[in-house]
């Protein structure tokens, strides 16, 4: 690297030419590609974007400008640049930077960004904040990727953008995954004339001349606006939609010619009211395999940087992904009934539906980064009598919570809604941790709840969810491997809302669900050999809960214990715990394991279960800790009410 070295902030980049600056986009992509081939992270994004991120913080005065990175897949040089080169080796690790910008870490990172479509509300509030603050001189960049604007909160910040007092630029990274323009000589052409500081300053003049004259107003202004924006329109027989926002429209550019760049930036940099830059990339841009296949590059895992062979374990006698077994079993149901399709917001590959679509195209449906409609387009679908799965990372389901209560629960309808990626996931840390869902969903009135202790498990509650149920019904799974290698079994209807007891036991009783009953199971045997009998009961369903079984645990242990890959207040917990208030036993002692009330870092699955306690140890030391406070401290025995009575007669006498 001949550069980069030098480089622990912004300021040094304002220190080199422009020629000099190119060679620092060549030492970003050869570092990042160096270390993502050993670290895996979001790799072809932040390729893509060097040239951008090297032109905004040579222009831009960071962090007093502030720069809002609309999902940090795209921001790794964006960290590398602003001071932590020398710590990018622990990104995505436990105690290391995260995979995403986040003010805690660094005062270069104004927002965090791990769910997409947030950077230009986010961005246009901190405009407006400078303006309300008189802070005039502050500049605000909102950069957002093509794939995000699909997100409907991008709409609703661009037609608020318009109606705001706030000099916003909005920079759309176009890498062709979403969104298509022309580029030729006459779109070149007008770019340079619009983006001109002599033309935008006569544009200016005039305007102001107009206006002390009383002959325009802003509502004229707008009209202006709009007249100009037909007539490019019909010159470069193109339109697009940001310029009926009535937001100045600039592109599209070639985002990778750095000179352009910082010319055309430094054009538009003191330009009033909200503007956007539309700038082609090519996602993965200077690594050949990343460029000619740009999704499987997304997050590849470790690879050979010299050959970009992928470096994948292989092993047949390692279980299946449960991500695989639901995208095959989905396949295996459509194929018997014509009813099913498969519904995933912009996570085919990460949910597996792509089997579906390679199987039966007309059958699967990516809705793009659009959560809230792949949940109310799936209950349209359902409303006609057809049976949808809709597949949803868990932490991005929450951004649908209106749509499932109102769209979905009230109506009744028989949406199948899968939630992967439950519990916690790694490295992608508290933006993506899926630990809210049994929480928030327990509330909602005719939803069924579910989890799979392991794979056969969840085939059984697919068939279920489709040939036993007439509503709604949810079943989250985690993410990564299952418990099984033969995991294609027969599937056979479970009865909804009955649990199953999976060992007997005289000491205590675990109740677990999901697939975190595998640790407990683990943990038991080993309370086993130090004298300790547990009964483990894997719930199945959280709604509705199986009160039979809950009753036979109350009447027959005073000390019970609850485990969930999720949030301990609101879930399995709390329901058990509500279970036994409601009906007075109040002679069991219940505690309950689950993630605490904080939001958890990221880090390996293995280290963050540790960490929470949720793991083979943390549980097994959680048994002990009962089972010696319960001998040493037995509950109170609550008298029947007939006791009660008893004593209450003989009281009088």
């Amino acid at each position: 690297m001949k550069y980069l070295q030098d480089i622990n902030s912004p300021d040094d980049l304002k220190k080199l030419s422009i020629e000099q600056l190119g060679e620092v986009c060549a030492d970003l992509r050869e570092f990042i590609i160096e270390q993502l081939s050993h670290n895996p992270g979001h790799f072809a994004s932040s390729l893509g974007t060097v040239e951008l991120t090297v032109a905004l913080h040579y222009l831009y005065n960071t962090p007093y400008d502030r720069l809002v990175w609309d999902v940090g897949h795209q921001a790794y040089s964006h960290k590398i640049l602003t001071g932590r080169r020398d710590r990018f080796v622990t990104n995505r690790k436990l105690g290391g930077l995260s995979g995403f910008t986040n003010p805690a870490e660094s005062e270069y990172d104004t927002f965090i960004a791990g769910h997409a479509s947030t950077s230009i509300s986010a961005a246009l509030g901190m405009a407006v904040a400078a303006s309300l603050r008189n802070e005039e001189d502050r500049h605000v960049v909102a950069v957002i990727g093509d794939g995000s604007m699909t997100g409907g909160l991008a709409f609703e910040g661009l037609n608020n953008a318009c109606s705001q007092p706030n000099n916003l630029l909005i920079i759309l990274n176009d890498n062709n995954m979403s969104i298509d323009h022309n580029v030729g000589g006459l779109q070149d052409y007008l770019v340079k004339l619009t983006t001109s500081a002599k033309y935008n300053k006569v544009r200016y003049d005039v305007y102001q001349g107009f206006k002390r004259r009383n002959l325009i107003s802003e509502k004229d202004k707008n009209r202006v606006l709009r007249f100009n924006n037909s007539i490019k329109a019909l010159i470069t027989k193109e339109q697009n939609l940001f310029e009926g926002f009535n937001i100045r429209y600039f592109g599209p550019v070639d985002g990778h010619d750095l000179r352009g760049l910082i010319r055309i930036l430094s054009n538009i940099k003191e330009m009033k009211g909200p503007k956007l830059l539309h700038i082609k990339t090519v996602k993965g841009k200077g690594y050949k395999p990343a460029e000619r296949s740009a999704t499987e590059w997304h997050a590849p895992g470790l690879f050979n940087k010299k050959t970009g062979e992928r470096i994948v374990k292989k092993d047949l006698n390692q279980p299946q992904l449960y991500q695989d077994v639901f995208g095959h079993t989905l396949v295996e149901m459509a194929k018997q009934n014509d009813s099913i399709v498969g519904v995933t917001p912009a996570m085919p590959t990460g949910c597996s539906m792509i089997y579906l679509m390679e199987e039966l195209p007309g059958r699967a449906f990516d809705v793009g980064i659009a959560e809230a409609h792949a949940v109310t387009f799936s209950a349209g679908m359902a409303r006609e009598g057809m049976i949808p799965f809709c597949n949803i990372y868990s932490s991005f389901m929450q951004r649908a919570y209106d749509q499932v209560i109102h769209d979905v629960a009230l109506q009744k309808l028989k949406v199948i809604m899968c939630l992967d990626r439950a519990g916690l996931v790694g490295p992608d840390g508290p933006t993506h941790h899926g630990v809210f869902d049994l929480a928030y969903l327990r509330p909602i009135p005719n939803l069924v709840i579910s989890a799979p202790y392991n794979e056969h498990e969840l085939r059984n509650l697919m068939y279920t969810a489709v040939y036993a149920n007439d509503g709604p019904f949810v079943i989250r799974y985690p993410r990564g491997q299952g418990q099984l290698t033969d995991w294609k079994n027969v599937p056979k209807i479970v009865p909804v809302g009955k649990g199953r007891k999976l060992r007997e036991g005289t000491d205590i009783a675990l109740l677990s669900i999901g697939a975190i009953g595998n640790n407990a199971a683990r943990a038991i045997e080993q309370a086993e050999k130090k004298g300790i009998s547990v009964a483990h009961y894997d719930m199945v369903f959280l709604k509705p809960i199986d009160e039979e079984l809950l009753k036979e645990v109350a009447t027959r242990y005073h000390a019970v214990i609850t485990v969930e890959n999720g949030v301990v207040n609101g879930g399995l917990g709390s329901a058990v715990s509500e279970f036994l208030s409601d009906n007075h036993y109040h002679d069991v002692r219940l505690h309950r394991i689950g993630i605490g009330d904080a939001f958890v870092t990221h880090g390996s699955i293995g280290e963050l279960q540790h960490m929470t306690g949720i793991d083979e140890d943390g549980i097994l030391k959680q048994i002990i800790e009962l089972f010696h406070k319960n001998r040493e401290d037995p509950p109170a025995k609550e008298l029947s009410a007939e006791s009660k009575e008893c004593a209450k007669m003989e009281h009088i006498n």
